[in-house]
């Protein structure tokens, strides 16, 4: 979200200047370029980001030409917290915050999901099928992917 306020905000800056130094239509130009760049840009970073949720593991893979892959197991989520500003609640998206066991996973977040909400559930009824599977000596293979 703060891409997209930043690409208006240097669009606008750069519209104005445009407006007043070139003419009216060099800044119109500029400050629709700049939004729909910062716009292009948010929706390919949003593309290009998975999140999995399954009864062992949390999972977060990013990239489109190199990945990355952040994972930490489900047992070791202890909090959750979700945030969502004003702008976020009415397009109805979100982050989830996860706190971890351990320091490895400092900065665990799925950010950008459509409906926190869901996500959290989600994570509660994993963390319950693994705490039964562990009790009954098996894996749980349930998956909620592509959140």
């Amino acid at each position: 979200m703060s891409l997209y306020l930043k690409g208006a905000a240097i669009g606008i800056v750069l519209g104005a200047i445009l407006w007043f130094a070139v003419s009216h239509a060099a800044g119109v130009i500029a400050l629709i370029a700049v939004v729909g760049v910062a716009v292009l840009v948010g929706f390919i970073r949003r593309v290009f980001v998975r999140f999995t949720i399954t009864d062992q593991r949390l999972r977060i893979q990013r990239g489109m030409i190199s990945r990355r892959v952040q994972q930490t197991r489900i047992d070791r989520v202890q909090n959750v917290t979700t945030r969502q500003s004003i702008a976020e609640r009415l397009l109805r998206v979100g982050s989830v915050d996860f706190d971890t066991a351990g320091a490895d996973d400092a900065n665990f977040i799925f950010n950008g999901v459509d409906d926190p909400h869901k996500v959290v559930t989600a994570v509660d009824q994993a963390q319950r099928r693994n705490a039964q599977a562990a009790q009954d000596g098996g894996e749980g293979a349930a998956t909620a992917d592509g959140l």
